[in-house]
């Protein structure tokens, strides 16, 4: 039996709840799985008003929502209050904003959906409200260890038809990176990387390509130590182990046209290295999906852009994207 997919309605001030709507309308035409929408009733039907768009919606468990997903846009009621805020981060949302997160993914852990995807969440207002995490795929990564009882490290890649990346290190200020890269952290994340490629994508022998810290990958040593310290020595365990690695490679080469064909993913040391890449080249449809996890877990590569909440210039092509890729590794975890 087809199982539908969880989706969050991110943070209810922001350009969830318009992009939720948008790719429900557009499921025919474009295709887009079945999928449960977890938010307020009530503020999806504020939100449509807001966009002018006429709305068929019901409450829905999952064993509906398939059913339903045809003919109307079946949503699971939060038990936390949600304000009809729109364009405004709100504390008194993180409570549903949390209660969303948690719930899709104890659905998805249990079998109820396929998958879960994440709206856009703010960070601010739930750090003022106590949640002490960085971001999604760090509480995604203690919520699995906690269903599961064994520590489970989330890697965060940003995936396009045109380009895969993954960031060894995140959410740090730049100045820190040095200090935080080490030959074992990228060990693990490379090791997560080909192991989600080869098992969720039908990647065989996924081609990793690593980018230098430095200018020139370091040229030598002259511009840097940190590629002959750590990346480097890193690479040569990950050889031994089979995983078909290469690099590092001056980051400036690495991501046009003819350079893209020599790797099925590239390993960048930080976060703006594989960001700025992945964006120039699917700004609007590339898809974030955290690998390490003993469920299946995407989310649009944007942000709330509360500015344009409820105004119906927000795109649903990232968020669609992100429904179809959970929808296709789903069906292919094992």
């Amino acid at each position: 039996m087809t199982k539908p997919l969880a989706l969050t309605m991110g943070d209810p001030g922001g350009i969830g709840p318009d992009i939720a709507i948008k790719a429900w309308l557009e499921r025919t035409r474009r295709g887009v799985p079945p999928f449960l929408l977890l938010a307020s009733p009530e503020l999806i039907r504020d939100r449509a008003e807001r966009l002018g768009v006429e709305l068929s919606l019901v409450t829905s468990t999952p064993a509906e929502a398939v059913e339903i997903f045809s003919r109307a846009l079946p949503v699971l009621p939060l038990k936390s209050p949600v304000p009809l805020a729109c364009g405004t981060a709100s504390v008194e949302s993180a409570a549903a904003v949390i209660e969303a997160i948690d719930r899709g993914v104890d659905l998805t852990i249990s079998g109820a959906v396929a998958a879960v995807v994440t709206n856009p969440i703010a960070k601010e207002p739930l750090l003022k409200a106590g949640f002490p995490h960085p971001g999604h795929t760090d509480y995604l990564g203690v919520l699995a260890a906690a269903h599961t009882g064994t520590a489970s490290t989330a890697v965060m890649m940003l995936w396009s038809k045109e380009l895969a990346v993954v960031p060894v290190t995140v959410h740090i200020p730049l100045a820190k990176v040095p200090a935080v890269l080490t030959a074992d952290l990228i060990v693990e994340t490379a090791r997560i990387t080909s192991h989600d490629l080869s098992t969720r994508f039908g990647i065989p022998s996924p081609r990793l390509a690593f980018c230098g810290l430095n200018p020139h990958a370091g040229e030598g040593g002259t511009l840097g130590s940190e590629e002959q310290d750590i990346i480097i020595p890193a690479i040569a365990r990950l050889r031994i182990e089979g995983i078909n690695a290469s690099g590092p490679y001056p980051a400036d080469t690495m991501f046009h046209a003819d350079a893209r064909t020599g790797y099925d993913a590239v390993i960048a040391m930080y976060h703006d290295q594989a960001l700025i890449p992945l964006k120039t080249l699917a700004f609007d449809s590339g898809v974030n999906v955290t690998l390490g996890l003993p469920f299946v877990r995407t989310s649009p590569d944007h942000g709330t852009a509360f500015k344009i909440a409820g105004t119906g210039q927000a795109k649903a092509d990232s968020l669609i994207e992100a429904l179809k890729l959970a929808d296709r590794i789903a069906a292919a975890a094992p």
